[in-house]
């Protein structure tokens, strides 16, 4: 999103109606979608009571999108996996890397367009932005699943990494996002090596 200017204020009614106080104008989800894709920074607010409904109504985009044919970006297991850290201790470490592993993925993403552009558009009858989307795909699943060898299931304990003993003198929480960024690393330097191949 754009840091130089102050986002735009929408304002939600009982009516459902979105407001945008920036063109003093309704606007739909759609609207709102298009917005957030145009880099375009706003936070949502309830007419009412003055609360802050930002993150909701973008959940509700995300889930207008799913909806619709072809935009699928979240596969089912990932969805399964995610909503079972709600209320467990280690959901709190759950944002945090996950917002790590969406910036790396977008450090790459022109990368990965190029790449897939180049070795996939005139090999295969598959629209560009589908294999993006399959890239996506695979991406989240694989950050998910490095969760698993810290990660017994709802309510179970934390199983100990595989890849190296546990440090001692260190707070399990920094621990596991230390151990999560190196792995994230380690993909990194994969889609690296990957495109400098191709050059």
């Amino acid at each position: 999103m754009n840091n130089n200017t102050a986002p735009i204020t929408i304002k939600k009614y009982a009516n459902r109606r979105l407001y945008n106080t920036a063109t003093s104008s309704y606007v739909t989800l759609d609207h709102l979608c298009q917005m957030v894709k145009d880099n375009t920074d706003f936070v949502v607010f309830d007419a009412k009571t003055g609360e802050d409904i930002t993150r909701s109504v973008l959940t509700q985009i995300i889930v207008e999108e799913e909806s619709k044919d072809g935009q699928n970006l979240l596969p089912i297991p990932f969805l399964r996996q995610l909503i079972s850290f709600y209320g467990d201790s280690l959901g709190g470490l759950v944002p945090r890397y996950l917002e790590y592993s969406m910036q790396a993925f977008l450090r790459n993403e022109a990368q990965m367009r190029q790449y897939v552009e180049q070795t996939l558009g005139g090999l295969f009858p598959f629209n560009p932005l589908e294999e993006m989307n399959k890239q996506n795909i695979a991406f989240f699943e694989n950050a998910m699943k490095m969760f698993t060898p810290f990660y017994s299931g709802p309510g179970g304990a934390a199983a100990p990494s595989t890849d190296r003993p546990p440090e001692t003198g260190t707070e399990p929480s920094a621990a596991l996002v230390t151990e999560l960024q190196g792995r994230l690393n380690t993909m990194q330097k994969q889609i690296d090596e990957l495109t400098k191949a191709k050059k």
